[in-house]
């Protein structure tokens, strides 16, 4: 489930980044000047801004893997063939609600759809240790070619600066590190735990 993210500079976007115990400071910190002018019940729902955003940080800091364990994940997902890992990814992005087609051939491998629109997934170099502008332009003449709303470039390495800006410029996601480790992880978790066949 995703939520909408604050705009981009705003306290509130800081905050969800910043320790889950920062925007418990502040709405301490409000009460206690609010209630100088406020009845409490008053006073106290001044700082409810602050104590969801608390709430909310603490829950994505919860979810994201530590860096030990982000390092682990991309590991693992570099150590495997191919075919495991497109079917890895294939899986990880139904689990998103999208619904997953094979491309046979060009950029993408697969096509994502859910709500009604489309996106390209491209996810055949995860082994590069940092992708340039090539790739990100090829799979954006892609996305415009097959009409797609939007495109996804996975990777377990890093981008260099040039790669970034043309992503953030053309709307491309990036799908790496951290966010790579926690999406793949649940699924590559979920089969250590499944119980053998035979």
């Amino acid at each position: 489930m995703k939520f909408p993210e604050p705009a981009k500079g705003s306290l509130f976007a800081i905050l969800i980044r910043a320790p889950f115990w920062a925007s418990l400071l502040i709405a301490g910190a409000l009460f206690a000047i609010m209630r100088n002018f406020l009845p409490d019940l008053f006073a106290a729902a001044t700082t409810l801004p602050f104590l969801g955003t608390g709430a909310f940080a603490a829950w994505r800091q919860f979810k994201t893997p530590s860096p030990t364990r982000v390092n682990e994940t991309l590991a693992t997902l570099r150590e495997l063939p191919w075919v495991q890992f497109s079917a890895l990814m294939a899986e990880a992005f139904r689990r998103e609600g999208y619904q997953v087609g094979d491309l046979e051939t060009g950029v993408a491998n697969y096509e994502l759809h859910k709500n009604g629109y489309k996106s390209l997934l491209c996810c055949k170099r995860w082994k590069i240790t940092q992708t340039g502008i090539g790739p990100l332009r090829e799979l954006y003449e892609a996305m415009l070619a097959r009409d797609a709303r939007d495109c996804i470039y996975v990777a377990t390495g890093d981008f260099t600066e040039p790669a970034r800006a043309f992503a953030l410029e053309k709307k491309l996601r990036l799908l790496h590190g951290a966010e790579l480790a926690t999406l793949a992880g649940r699924v590559l978790r979920d089969k250590k735990q499944a119980p053998a066949r035979t």
